[in-house]
Protein backbone atom coordinates (compact mmCIF):
# COMPACT_ATOMS: atom_id res chain seq x y z
CA UNK A 1 0.00 0.00 0.00
CA UNK A 2 2.82 2.32 0.87
CA UNK A 3 4.63 1.48 -2.40
CA UNK A 4 1.45 2.18 -4.38
CA UNK A 5 1.08 5.59 -2.73
CA UNK A 6 4.74 6.38 -3.45
CA UNK A 7 4.40 5.45 -7.14
CA UNK A 8 1.20 7.45 -7.42
CA UNK A 9 2.89 10.52 -5.90
CA UNK A 10 5.89 10.09 -8.19
CA UNK A 11 3.63 9.89 -11.23
CA UNK A 12 1.78 13.05 -10.20
CA UNK A 13 5.09 14.87 -9.64
CA UNK A 14 6.49 13.80 -13.00
CA UNK A 15 3.26 14.75 -14.69
CA UNK A 16 3.37 18.23 -13.15
CA UNK A 17 7.02 18.63 -14.21
CA UNK A 18 6.21 17.56 -17.79
CA UNK A 19 3.30 20.00 -17.84
CA UNK A 20 5.61 22.83 -16.70
CA UNK A 21 8.11 22.00 -19.46
CA UNK A 22 5.39 21.89 -22.12
CA UNK A 23 3.98 25.19 -20.87
CA UNK A 24 7.43 26.77 -20.90
CA UNK A 25 8.12 25.51 -24.44
CA UNK A 26 4.78 26.89 -25.59
CA UNK A 27 5.63 30.26 -24.00
CA UNK A 28 9.03 30.31 -25.68
CA UNK A 29 7.49 29.42 -29.04
CA UNK A 30 5.14 32.36 -28.76
CA UNK A 31 8.02 34.60 -27.70
CA UNK A 32 10.08 33.55 -30.73
CA UNK A 33 7.14 33.45 -33.17
CA UNK A 34 7.93 36.80 -34.83
CA UNK A 35 11.10 35.24 -36.21
CA UNK A 36 10.85 33.66 -39.70
CA UNK A 37 10.61 29.93 -39.10
CA UNK A 38 11.31 29.09 -42.79
CA UNK A 39 14.87 30.31 -42.55
CA UNK A 40 17.24 27.56 -41.44
CA UNK A 41 19.55 30.08 -39.77
CA UNK A 42 16.65 31.57 -37.83
CA UNK A 43 15.54 28.11 -36.74
CA UNK A 44 19.06 27.41 -35.56
CA UNK A 45 19.06 30.69 -33.57
CA UNK A 46 15.75 29.70 -32.01
CA UNK A 47 17.23 26.41 -30.83
CA UNK A 48 20.18 28.28 -29.34
CA UNK A 49 18.00 30.94 -27.67
CA UNK A 50 15.59 28.55 -26.00
CA UNK A 51 18.00 27.28 -23.29
CA UNK A 52 19.29 30.81 -22.72
CA UNK A 53 15.76 32.14 -22.21
CA UNK A 54 15.00 29.32 -19.81
CA UNK A 55 18.11 30.22 -17.83
CA UNK A 56 17.21 33.93 -17.77
CA UNK A 57 13.64 33.23 -16.69
CA UNK A 58 14.90 30.97 -13.92
CA UNK A 59 17.32 33.69 -12.80
CA UNK A 60 14.58 36.33 -12.75
CA UNK A 61 12.35 34.06 -10.69
CA UNK A 62 15.20 33.48 -8.25
CA UNK A 63 15.85 37.22 -7.93
CA UNK A 64 12.13 37.85 -7.33
CA UNK A 65 12.10 35.24 -4.58
CA UNK A 66 15.22 36.77 -3.01
CA UNK A 67 13.66 40.24 -3.06
CA UNK A 68 10.48 38.95 -1.48
CA UNK A 69 12.54 37.20 1.19
CA UNK A 70 14.53 40.40 1.86
CA UNK A 71 11.32 42.45 2.10
CA UNK A 72 9.87 39.98 4.60
CA UNK A 73 13.09 40.11 6.63
CA UNK A 74 13.12 43.92 6.72
CA UNK A 75 9.47 44.04 7.77
CA UNK A 76 10.17 41.55 10.53
CA UNK A 77 13.13 43.65 11.73
CA UNK A 78 11.02 46.83 11.71
CA UNK A 79 8.28 45.06 13.64
CA UNK A 80 10.76 44.41 16.46
CA UNK A 81 12.35 47.87 16.25
CA UNK A 82 11.96 50.15 19.32
CA UNK A 83 10.82 52.99 17.02
CA UNK A 84 7.57 53.27 15.11
CA UNK A 85 7.70 53.24 11.31
CA UNK A 86 5.06 53.94 8.70
CA UNK A 87 5.13 54.36 4.93
CA UNK A 88 2.67 56.23 2.71
CA UNK A 89 2.30 56.46 -1.07
CA UNK A 90 2.12 59.59 -3.25
CA UNK A 91 -1.54 60.08 -2.27
CA UNK A 92 -0.82 59.80 1.48
CA UNK A 93 -2.37 56.35 1.69
CA UNK A 94 -0.94 54.18 4.44
CA UNK A 95 0.88 51.26 2.83
CA UNK A 96 2.48 49.66 5.87
CA UNK A 97 3.41 50.33 9.49
CA UNK A 98 5.05 48.31 12.24
CA UNK A 99 3.64 47.35 15.61
CA UNK A 100 5.27 50.27 17.43
CA UNK A 101 3.64 52.80 15.08
CA UNK A 102 0.25 51.13 15.56
CA UNK A 103 0.60 51.48 19.33
CA UNK A 104 1.90 55.08 19.25
CA UNK A 105 -0.76 56.35 16.83
CA UNK A 106 -3.58 54.07 18.03
CA UNK A 107 -4.07 52.48 14.60
CA UNK A 108 -6.43 49.73 15.73
CA UNK A 109 -8.65 50.23 12.68
CA UNK A 110 -5.83 49.48 10.24
CA UNK A 111 -4.98 45.90 9.31
CA UNK A 112 -1.96 44.66 7.32
CA UNK A 113 -2.77 44.62 3.63
CA UNK A 114 -5.22 47.52 3.81
CA UNK A 115 -4.55 50.72 1.87
CA UNK A 116 -6.34 53.69 3.46
CA UNK A 117 -5.76 57.42 3.70
CA UNK A 118 -3.53 58.20 6.67
CA UNK A 119 -5.69 61.19 7.61
CA UNK A 120 -8.68 58.85 8.06
CA UNK A 121 -6.72 56.81 10.59
CA UNK A 122 -4.63 59.50 12.35
CA UNK A 123 -5.99 62.99 12.95
CA UNK A 124 -2.68 64.83 13.20
CA UNK A 125 -2.07 68.01 11.23
CA UNK A 126 1.61 68.01 12.24
CA UNK A 127 2.24 64.52 10.85
CA UNK A 128 0.41 65.31 7.62
CA UNK A 129 2.37 68.55 7.20
CA UNK A 130 5.66 66.75 7.83
CA UNK A 131 4.91 64.20 5.10
CA UNK A 132 3.94 66.91 2.60
CA UNK A 133 7.09 68.94 3.30
CA UNK A 134 9.27 65.86 2.92
CA UNK A 135 7.69 65.05 -0.43
CA UNK A 136 7.86 68.65 -1.70
CA UNK A 137 11.42 69.39 -0.57
CA UNK A 138 12.81 65.86 -1.15
CA UNK A 139 14.88 66.15 2.02
CA UNK A 140 14.70 64.39 5.41
CA UNK A 141 12.70 66.37 7.98
CA UNK A 142 12.31 66.29 11.77
CA UNK A 143 9.19 67.43 13.64
CA UNK A 144 8.26 67.47 17.34
CA UNK A 145 4.74 68.00 18.66
CA UNK A 146 2.20 66.96 21.29
CA UNK A 147 -0.03 64.27 19.80
CA UNK A 148 -3.62 63.99 21.02
CA UNK A 149 -4.89 60.51 20.03
CA UNK A 150 -8.47 60.09 18.83
CA UNK A 151 -10.31 56.95 19.91
CA UNK A 152 -13.80 55.80 18.93
CA UNK A 153 -14.35 53.87 22.17
CA UNK A 154 -15.46 56.36 24.84
CA UNK A 155 -14.41 54.02 27.66
CA UNK A 156 -10.89 53.70 26.28
CA UNK A 157 -10.70 57.42 25.51
CA UNK A 158 -10.60 58.32 29.21
CA UNK A 159 -7.40 56.28 29.60
CA UNK A 160 -5.73 57.65 26.46
CA UNK A 161 -3.18 60.37 27.23
CA UNK A 162 -1.48 62.91 25.01
CA UNK A 163 2.16 62.28 24.24
CA UNK A 164 5.17 64.21 23.01
CA UNK A 165 6.33 62.75 19.67
CA UNK A 166 9.43 63.20 17.55
CA UNK A 167 9.11 62.17 13.88
CA UNK A 168 11.94 61.80 11.37
CA UNK A 169 10.87 61.48 7.74
CA UNK A 170 12.69 60.65 4.51
CA UNK A 171 11.62 60.79 0.85
CA UNK A 172 11.30 57.49 -1.03
CA UNK A 173 10.94 56.69 -4.75
CA UNK A 174 7.60 57.16 -6.56
CA UNK A 175 6.47 59.92 -4.21
CA UNK A 176 6.38 57.67 -1.17
CA UNK A 177 7.48 58.87 2.28
CA UNK A 178 8.77 56.88 5.25
CA UNK A 179 8.37 58.21 8.81
CA UNK A 180 10.11 57.02 11.99
CA UNK A 181 8.19 57.84 15.18
CA UNK A 182 9.60 58.13 18.70
CA UNK A 183 7.49 58.52 21.82
CA UNK A 184 9.43 61.04 23.92
CA UNK A 185 6.76 61.37 26.61
CA UNK A 186 8.48 59.02 29.12
CA UNK A 187 11.69 61.08 28.88
CA UNK A 188 9.73 64.31 29.25
CA UNK A 189 7.87 62.95 32.29
CA UNK A 190 11.16 61.88 33.84
CA UNK A 191 12.66 65.33 33.25
CA UNK A 192 9.64 67.05 34.79
CA UNK A 193 9.75 64.74 37.79
CA UNK A 194 13.47 65.46 38.19
CA UNK A 195 12.85 69.20 38.01
CA UNK A 196 10.09 68.98 40.61
CA UNK A 197 12.36 67.00 42.91
CA UNK A 198 15.19 69.51 42.57
CA UNK A 199 12.80 72.42 43.10
CA UNK A 200 11.45 70.83 46.27
CA UNK A 201 15.00 70.25 47.45
CA UNK A 202 15.95 73.86 46.67
CA UNK A 203 13.00 75.13 48.72
CA UNK A 204 14.05 72.97 51.64
CA UNK A 205 17.67 74.15 51.45
CA UNK A 206 16.93 77.86 51.68
CA UNK A 207 16.20 77.93 55.40
CA UNK A 208 19.23 75.91 56.64
CA UNK A 209 21.58 77.80 54.30
CA UNK A 210 20.36 81.12 55.66
CA UNK A 211 20.90 79.86 59.19
CA UNK A 212 24.42 78.66 58.35
CA UNK A 213 25.27 82.05 56.86
CA UNK A 214 24.18 83.83 60.03
CA UNK A 215 26.46 81.56 62.09
CA UNK A 216 29.38 82.22 59.73
CA UNK A 217 28.81 85.99 59.94
CA UNK A 218 28.99 85.72 63.73
CA UNK A 219 32.24 83.75 63.55
CA UNK A 220 33.79 86.30 61.16
CA UNK A 221 33.57 88.99 63.85
CA UNK A 222 35.06 86.81 66.58
CA UNK A 223 38.01 85.06 64.93
CA UNK A 224 41.43 86.66 64.52
CA UNK A 225 43.95 86.01 61.72
CA UNK A 226 45.03 83.54 60.54
CA UNK A 227 41.91 81.55 61.54
CA UNK A 228 39.54 84.07 59.95
CA UNK A 229 40.62 83.03 56.42
CA UNK A 230 38.92 79.65 56.90
CA UNK A 231 35.70 81.37 57.91
CA UNK A 232 35.94 83.70 54.91
CA UNK A 233 36.37 80.71 52.62
CA UNK A 234 33.36 79.08 54.28
CA UNK A 235 31.32 82.25 53.68
CA UNK A 236 32.21 82.18 49.99
CA UNK A 237 31.06 78.58 49.66
CA UNK A 238 27.81 79.26 51.54
CA UNK A 239 27.10 82.24 49.28
CA UNK A 240 27.74 80.05 46.24
CA UNK A 241 25.20 77.50 47.49
CA UNK A 242 22.66 80.24 48.21
CA UNK A 243 23.13 81.62 44.68
CA UNK A 244 22.68 78.13 43.27
CA UNK A 245 19.40 77.65 45.13
CA UNK A 246 18.12 81.09 44.10
CA UNK A 247 19.07 80.51 40.46
CA UNK A 248 17.44 77.09 40.38
CA UNK A 249 14.18 78.40 41.84
CA UNK A 250 14.23 81.34 39.43
CA UNK A 251 14.79 79.07 36.42
CA UNK A 252 12.06 76.66 37.52
CA UNK A 253 9.62 79.53 37.88
CA UNK A 254 10.50 80.81 34.39
CA UNK A 255 10.08 77.40 32.77
CA UNK A 256 6.76 76.75 34.51
CA UNK A 257 5.53 80.17 33.43
CA UNK A 258 6.98 80.95 29.96
CA UNK A 259 4.84 84.11 29.76
CA UNK A 260 6.44 85.52 32.91
CA UNK A 261 5.33 88.91 34.15
CA UNK A 262 7.55 91.51 32.47
CA UNK A 263 7.69 95.19 33.35
CA UNK A 264 7.78 96.40 29.75
CA UNK A 265 9.21 99.78 28.82
CA UNK A 266 11.17 101.27 25.95
CA UNK A 267 14.81 100.32 26.54
CA UNK A 268 17.79 101.82 24.67
CA UNK A 269 20.02 98.84 24.01
CA UNK A 270 23.43 100.46 23.51
CA UNK A 271 23.36 102.24 26.89
CA UNK A 272 22.09 99.06 28.59
CA UNK A 273 24.97 96.99 27.18
CA UNK A 274 27.54 99.64 28.13
CA UNK A 275 26.06 99.82 31.64
CA UNK A 276 26.43 96.04 32.05
CA UNK A 277 30.04 96.26 30.86
CA UNK A 278 30.85 99.07 33.30
CA UNK A 279 29.62 96.84 36.15
CA UNK A 280 32.06 94.12 35.09
CA UNK A 281 34.90 96.44 34.09
CA UNK A 282 36.91 95.96 37.34
CA UNK A 283 37.13 92.22 36.60
CA UNK A 284 37.94 92.84 32.92
CA UNK A 285 40.67 95.31 33.94
CA UNK A 286 42.56 92.56 35.82
CA UNK A 287 42.97 90.69 32.50
CA UNK A 288 43.45 93.86 30.41
CA UNK A 289 40.28 93.08 28.44
CA UNK A 290 38.51 95.66 26.31
CA UNK A 291 35.12 95.91 24.65
CA UNK A 292 34.53 96.90 21.03
CA UNK A 293 30.96 98.02 20.34
CA UNK A 294 29.88 98.51 16.72
CA UNK A 295 26.57 99.02 15.01
CA UNK A 296 23.52 101.03 16.00
CA UNK A 297 24.04 104.08 18.19
CA UNK A 298 20.40 104.47 19.22
CA UNK A 299 18.00 101.56 19.10
CA UNK A 300 15.00 100.95 21.37
CA UNK A 301 12.97 97.83 22.02
CA UNK A 302 10.02 97.15 24.30
CA UNK A 303 11.43 95.01 27.11
CA UNK A 304 11.95 94.50 30.82
CA UNK A 305 15.06 96.55 31.53
CA UNK A 306 16.14 94.71 34.69
CA UNK A 307 15.74 91.31 33.01
CA UNK A 308 17.77 92.33 29.96
CA UNK A 309 20.41 93.80 32.23
CA UNK A 310 20.61 90.36 33.86
CA UNK A 311 21.06 88.79 30.40
CA UNK A 312 24.00 90.99 29.41
CA UNK A 313 25.66 90.81 32.82
CA UNK A 314 25.76 87.03 32.55
CA UNK A 315 26.83 86.89 28.89
CA UNK A 316 29.60 89.46 29.31
CA UNK A 317 30.74 87.79 32.54
CA UNK A 318 31.15 84.51 30.62
CA UNK A 319 33.01 86.27 27.81
CA UNK A 320 35.43 87.82 30.30
CA UNK A 321 36.20 84.52 31.99
CA UNK A 322 36.77 82.62 28.72
CA UNK A 323 38.86 85.29 26.94
CA UNK A 324 42.69 85.32 27.15
CA UNK A 325 44.38 88.33 28.71
CA UNK A 326 44.86 91.51 26.66
CA UNK A 327 42.18 90.65 24.09
CA UNK A 328 38.93 92.27 22.94
CA UNK A 329 35.28 91.26 23.29
CA UNK A 330 33.30 92.35 20.23
CA UNK A 331 29.63 93.37 20.42
CA UNK A 332 27.70 94.16 17.25
CA UNK A 333 24.09 95.32 16.86
CA UNK A 334 22.14 95.51 13.62
CA UNK A 335 18.61 95.33 12.24
CA UNK A 336 17.63 92.30 10.18
CA UNK A 337 14.42 91.64 8.23
CA UNK A 338 13.47 87.95 8.34
CA UNK A 339 10.04 87.04 6.92
CA UNK A 340 9.26 90.65 5.99
CA UNK A 341 9.61 91.79 9.62
CA UNK A 342 12.26 93.65 11.59
CA UNK A 343 14.35 92.27 14.45
CA UNK A 344 17.27 93.55 16.45
CA UNK A 345 20.26 91.21 16.24
CA UNK A 346 23.00 91.38 18.89
CA UNK A 347 26.23 89.42 18.45
CA UNK A 348 28.68 88.89 21.32
CA UNK A 349 32.00 87.33 20.26
CA UNK A 350 34.77 86.68 22.76
CA UNK A 351 38.43 85.85 22.07
CA UNK A 352 38.52 82.40 23.66
CA UNK A 353 38.80 78.89 22.25
CA UNK A 354 35.09 78.62 21.43
CA UNK A 355 32.67 75.78 22.06
CA UNK A 356 33.39 72.16 21.24
CA UNK A 357 31.18 71.01 18.39
CA UNK A 358 29.66 68.30 20.58
CA UNK A 359 28.76 70.91 23.23
CA UNK A 360 26.89 73.36 20.98
CA UNK A 361 23.45 71.63 21.18
CA UNK A 362 23.67 71.59 25.00
CA UNK A 363 25.05 75.05 25.82
CA UNK A 364 21.75 76.30 27.28
CA UNK A 365 21.01 73.17 29.31
CA UNK A 366 21.15 73.51 33.09
CA UNK A 367 24.30 72.22 34.82
CA UNK A 368 25.87 71.25 31.48
CA UNK A 369 29.67 71.19 31.57
CA UNK A 370 31.37 71.00 28.22
CA UNK A 371 34.93 71.15 26.93
CA UNK A 372 37.50 71.41 29.76
CA UNK A 373 39.17 74.21 27.80
CA UNK A 374 36.10 76.32 28.63
CA UNK A 375 35.69 75.02 32.18
CA UNK A 376 36.07 77.85 34.64
CA UNK A 377 38.12 77.36 37.77
CA UNK A 378 36.58 77.38 41.26
CA UNK A 379 38.48 80.59 42.03
CA UNK A 380 36.79 82.39 39.14
CA UNK A 381 33.42 81.04 40.25
CA UNK A 382 33.87 82.42 43.74
CA UNK A 383 35.10 85.80 42.52
CA UNK A 384 32.26 86.23 40.02
CA UNK A 385 30.25 89.42 40.41
CA UNK A 386 27.08 87.88 38.99
CA UNK A 387 24.58 86.09 41.14
CA UNK A 388 24.18 83.20 38.68
CA UNK A 389 27.65 82.73 37.30
CA UNK A 390 29.37 79.52 38.30
CA UNK A 391 26.15 77.64 39.10
CA UNK A 392 25.76 76.08 35.66
CA UNK A 393 22.36 77.78 35.34
CA UNK A 394 23.34 81.17 33.92
CA UNK A 395 22.82 80.47 30.23
CA UNK A 396 19.65 78.50 30.93
CA UNK A 397 18.19 81.56 32.72
CA UNK A 398 19.37 83.84 29.92
CA UNK A 399 17.57 81.67 27.35
CA UNK A 400 14.31 81.76 29.32
CA UNK A 401 14.45 85.57 29.60
CA UNK A 402 15.08 85.95 25.86
CA UNK A 403 12.22 83.56 25.03
CA UNK A 404 9.89 85.49 27.37
CA UNK A 405 10.62 88.61 25.27
CA UNK A 406 9.69 86.77 22.07
CA UNK A 407 13.33 86.49 20.99
CA UNK A 408 15.74 83.69 20.14
CA UNK A 409 19.30 82.99 21.27
CA UNK A 410 21.93 80.82 19.58
CA UNK A 411 25.40 79.59 20.50
CA UNK A 412 27.94 79.23 17.70
CA UNK A 413 31.64 79.46 16.93
CA UNK A 414 32.82 82.31 14.76
CA UNK A 415 33.81 80.90 11.33
CA UNK A 416 36.99 83.01 11.12
CA UNK A 417 38.36 83.14 14.67
CA UNK A 418 36.74 80.02 16.15
CA UNK A 419 35.78 82.03 19.25
CA UNK A 420 32.48 81.61 21.10
CA UNK A 421 29.67 83.53 19.40
CA UNK A 422 26.35 84.25 21.14
CA UNK A 423 23.63 85.69 18.90
CA UNK A 424 20.35 87.18 20.21
CA UNK A 425 17.41 88.40 18.15
CA UNK A 426 14.66 90.62 19.61
CA UNK A 427 11.43 91.84 17.95
CA UNK A 428 9.53 95.11 18.63
CA UNK A 429 12.11 97.60 17.37
CA UNK A 430 11.95 101.39 17.48
CA UNK A 431 14.84 103.16 15.73
CA UNK A 432 13.82 106.59 16.99
CA UNK A 433 13.81 107.70 20.59
CA UNK A 434 10.34 107.43 22.16
CA UNK A 435 8.69 110.73 23.01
Amino acid sequence: MFLLAFLLGLAVGLGFWVWQQVHLNWYLERLLQPLNSHDDKISHIKLLLRPRLRQDISMVNKQRQDLQQSLSTYKEILNFAPLGYLQVDEENQLLWCNQQAREILYLQRWQPGQVRLLLELVRSYELDQLIEQTRDWQKPQVQEWVFHPACEDAKVMTAVKSMFLRASSLPLPAGQVGVFLENCQPVLDLKQERDRSFSDLAHELRTPLTAIRLVVETLQTRLEPPLDRWVNRLMQEVDRLINLVKSWLELTQMENNPTMQLNLEMVEMRSLIISAWETLEPIAHRQSLNINYSGLESIHIQADKSRLYQVFINLLDNSIKYSPAATTINIETKIISPNNGQMLEINIIDSGVGFAVADLPHVFERFYRGDKARYRSPVNEVNSTTGIAGTGLGLAIVQQIVIAHGGVIKAMNHPQTGSAWIQIQFPQIMTNSPS
